[in-house]
């Protein structure tokens, strides 16, 4: 749209239908979307206005809510769900924080999708061979590539936590700050955008891809969560004496409820589950600990007052403003039906049967088919809807035959 036409405040509308978009392109059946495919209106929010810094000629983006022309949200907007997700919480005279960690691989250019990517040439002239984990130099190569995104950050107000080479080859983790589960979706959203956009002007690429290399640490969006007192800001998982509180316990079991009907919600891509099948810290189950990194939600090591819970399951592929709200759904259904959780665990563990969560997305989607739970919490409309996308893109997958089926199966007799 023109600056002239924006600022002029004409509607930007767009077709019901794209809110179902699959990743390739196609769409669903019209029915999961409206039989006339009528138009939506796209409004944007004042406050997620940026002027984008990479662009060299003056350019905008504006992140909009996707709202029914009779000025009600789409039920199939996962921003709008997040804010009715968060209205929940305010009814009860709660909030919830979050923060997420975001992990992303830094990849040379990869213009033939049949070969393995690879990690680029640094500074000098050798390729990271994948001993740099935590390194304080490990990045020294991509030194031009990360001072701009740096630069970036700060230029549309993305404050940023820590920022660290992580496990895998080239493969970098940053933690934005803990705030309003809306306004870190967005950031979320947008540092992603960044990421891609700064890279293709370094002749880099960046992939959020679950499990982009074999017998490499995938990458996650581990996501931080509590809930505050709207009048006093107290964390109510903790009480006057810093011991955990039932609201704590009730949350962990709402977590653990959700997990396993929302798995498809976290881990929306058939590329998710090869992270979680092959796991480098990247537990597949609804075990809850403290400071156990093989349980799918993890109590971190903190003081009372940022006492948290973080779940573990979502991967970089998750939609930002769907996984958080399908996690602090669950976390509220918890404290509102007053859940119990498990035991606790500790150490090496074997995952009980009714903690274990779907291993593929197939599996996931019959899963999510089947939940009263997220149909209750997200409606009928967005849960059919979502499924649908996501088996058109099932199916895509299936239609192509693997180079591991050619190359070990061919010579089977």
């Amino acid at each position: 749209m023109t600056a002239e036409g924006f600022l002029e405040g004409r509607r930007l509308q767009m077709a019901r239908g794209v809110l179902l978009q699959c990743i390739m392109g196609g769409y669903p059946p019209s029915r999961f979307y409206g039989s006339d495919d009528g138009d939506l209106a796209l409004v944007a929010d004042p406050k997620q206005i940026h002027r984008l810094p990479w662009s060299q000629q003056p350019r905008a983006l504006a992140i909009c809510d996707a709202d029914e022309l009779t000025g009600e949200s789409s039920r199939l907007s996962t921003r709008g769900q997040l804010k009715t997700v968060i209205a929940r919480y305010a009814a009860l005279g709660l909030a919830p924080v979050v923060a997420t960690e975001l992990e992303f691989f830094v990849f040379a250019p990869n213009p033939d999708p049949t070969q393995p990517f690879q990690p680029p040439v640094g500074l000098d002239g050798r390729r990271e061979d994948g001993h740099s984990a935590f390194s304080i130099s490990s990045n020294n190569g991509l030194r031009p590539f990360f001072s701009e995104v740096y630069a970036c950050m700060a230029a549309l107000g993305l404050p940023r936590d820590t920022f660290m080479h992580e496990m895998g080859v080239s493969q970098f983790e940053i933690n934005l700050l803990h705030g309003d589960p809306l306004l870190l979706a967005d950031q979320t959203f947008l540092f992603k955008h960044l990421l891609k956009e700064v890279a293709l002007k370094h002749g880099l690429t960046v992939v959020c891809m679950a499990k982009p290399l074999a017998h490499t640490p995938g990458s996650s969006m581990h996501i931080h969560q509590s809930v505050v007192e709207l009048d006093s800001g107290r964390n109510v998982f903790s009480d006057a004496a810093g011991e955990p509180t039932a609201a704590f316990r009730h949350f962990i079991g709402g977590q653990q409820a959700g997990m396993a009907d929302f798995t498809a919600l976290f881990a929306p891509n058939v590329n998710s589950y090869q992270r979680l099948c092959h796991p480098f810290a990247s537990p597949n189950n609804a075990c809850w600990s403290h400071d156990n990194r093989s349980a799918g939600l993890r109590i971190p090591a903190s003081s009372p007052v940022a006492r948290r819970v973080e779940n573990r399951l979502p991967g970089a592929d998750a939609n930002p403003y769907l996984a958080i709200a399908a996690s602090l759904a669950a976390g509220l259904y918890g404290i509102e039906h007053r859940l119990e959780p498990s035991a606790a665990i500790q150490g090496e563990f074997e995952v009980p049967d009714n903690l274990s969560l779907p291993c593929t997305l197939h599996a996931a989607l019959e899963r999510l088919k089947r939940s009263h739970l997220a149909k209750e919490l997200f409606g009928t409309e967005f849960i059919e809807g979502y499924i649908a996308s996501k088996a058109l893109e099932l199916t895509s997958f299936f239609d192509e035959i693997t180079p591991w089926e050619r190359r070990v199966l061919a010579a089977q007799a």
